[in-house]
């Protein structure tokens, strides 16, 4: 009977999927924020106009202003499908402000509706960075009441994130303590450079985690080195990140300072070509059925599988295999 209703649970998921895919539908025709051309950034995220990343050898199709705390690109030619969330608070490295936390909301908000968006990743355009975590000097100025407001807002944000449908990427070239730790560690795959520094550090301040880190980290490396980790403040780099599971993979720095971010790139490069429903169902059945027991997790695979049978994504998966051509899936 407890598998019965888990699996039930999943159900429940996957017709919250449906509806979102068919709000995509709709977003996709009659959003002002999209584009005839499908990469038009809302103006409320705070993002730049439609502008594709460069891979190596490429520059910016038009720039965001200095001023945004949160850079939107949607990006084009062989990325196209691409997002980019680009932290770029280099006067308080990348702190989570009540202002950065608002315009990354907004911005998940608007993605999780985008079924034009197949893959999105997290990185900071301040070199040396990726987020120092929580605006201490703006906490210092807060009352109580709007400390314990913001916590939860950016708890509830990266919560967002962490459940958006598609996958998600953080790209650490830098620094990530305390909630940037958090940050990435709600994104799905994490890669970082080896000079890369890692840490839930609030021990130290006499807090502990409050954006999902005493939860997400002992599920990504166990529960007795999260909390060594966490009772020590420890702060690792990209070696050891990835030598304990913290990170999926690791390169050398290189001179532009990106070497995370275009290696990020590569891998969500290699998920383009795939089924987009397929990736989302999966992604799915991973997440619940890592919460439950084995018979009911696969339950929950049993029921995401039938969500892909009947699409028109599945129809031309098969075709193409046949035609012996690349499929050319349309998310539907």
């Amino acid at each position: 009977a407890p598998a019965a209703a888990m699996a039930a649970a999943a159900l429940g998921g996957l017709g919250l999927l449906r509806a979102r895919l068919r709000l995509a539908a709709a977003a996709a025709t009659t959003s002002a924020a999209v584009g005839r051309n499908g990469h038009c950034a809302p103006p409320l995220w705070g993002g730049a106009t439609a502008a594709a990343l460069p891979s190596a050898g490429r520059s910016y199709g038009s720039q965001a202003k200095e001023e945004e705390e949160l850079r939107v690109r949607y990006l084009d030619d062989e990325h196209k499908g691409i997002v980019v969330l680009g932290l770029n608070r280099s006067h308080a490295k990348n702190a989570l402000s009540k202002n950065l936390v608002k315009m990354m909301s907004k911005a998940v908000d608007a993605l999780k509706s985008d079924k034009k968006v197949r893959t999105v990743i997290f990185r900071s355009e301040v070199p040396g960075i990726f987020c120092a975590g929580a605006d201490l000097k703006e906490r210092a100025k807060m009352h109580s009441s709007e400390v314990s407001s913001f916590v939860s807002r950016a708890r509830a944000t990266i919560n967002e994130l962490a459940n958006l449908p598609v996958p998600t990427i953080a790209a650490i070239d830098g620094t990530a303590l305390g909630g940037g730790l958090e940050l990435a560690l709600a994104c799905d795959i994490r890669v970082a450079a080896s000079s890369a520094k890692m840490g839930l550090v609030e021990t130290k301040l006499a807090i502990i985690p409050g954006a999902g880190g005493t939860q997400r980290l002992p599920r990504t490396i166990g529960v007795s080195l999260a909390k060594e980790l966490i009772f020590s403040a420890r702060i690792v780099d990209g070696e050891e990140a990835k030598s304990i599971g913290l990170i999926s993979h690791v390169v050398e720095q290189n001179e532009a300072g990106d070497a995370a971010y275009r290696r990020a790139l590569a891998l969500a490069k290699e998920f383009l070509p795939q089924g987009p429903v397929a990736m989302r169902v999966a992604k799915l059945a991973i997440n619940q059925g890592m919460e439950v027991d084995l018979v009911t997790g696969l339950a929950i695979e049993e029921a995401c599988y039938a969500q892909t049978i009947p699409t028109k994504d599945r129809i031309e998966g098969l075709l193409a295999f046949k035609e012996k051509r690349p499929p050319r899936y349309k998310g539907e």
